[in-house]
């Protein structure tokens, strides 16, 4: 699949999630955006910093080459703000919930800070 010319909105942004499109969701961001993950092994004071348009599609074509599903909750835009949550399962059961929040520049994505709690 091409790379779309989508805006970024709840909705695009649920439609590549939950359709695992690496390639669509690569194409929200801006060259130099900067993605921050706050997880178990990544706390606040030392997030995981993936930073560029091309470190992030690795990191989006990772997630989504995963046997998992992806849905979309909730997502809130308001001006160039954009959250969301996501509730994700591997098949052995092990969920995973994620809770976003992107800011826009230009209609891209600028930066975007995701926190992520896995079963354990």
């Amino acid at each position: 699949m091409l790379a779309t010319k989508e805006a970024v909105t709840g909705a695009s942004i649920k439609k590549a999630i939950e359709g695992r499109d690496g390639k669509m969701l690569s194409s929200f961001y801006a060259d130099d955006a900067l993605v921050r993950v706050i997880d178990r092994n990544n706390p606040p004071s030392k997030p995981r910093e993936i930073r560029g348009r091309a470190a992030i599609t690795t990191f989006w074509d990772d997630i989504c080459s995963r046997a998992m599903t992806h849905r979309v909750d909730t997502t809130i835009a308001q001006g160039d703000s954009l959250a969301f949550s996501q509730a994700c399962a591997y098949p052995d059961g092990t969920k995973v919930f994620c809770a976003a929040m992107l800011e826009l520049k230009d209609g891209k994505i600028a930066r975007q800070t995701v926190v992520q709690a896995w079963d354990e």
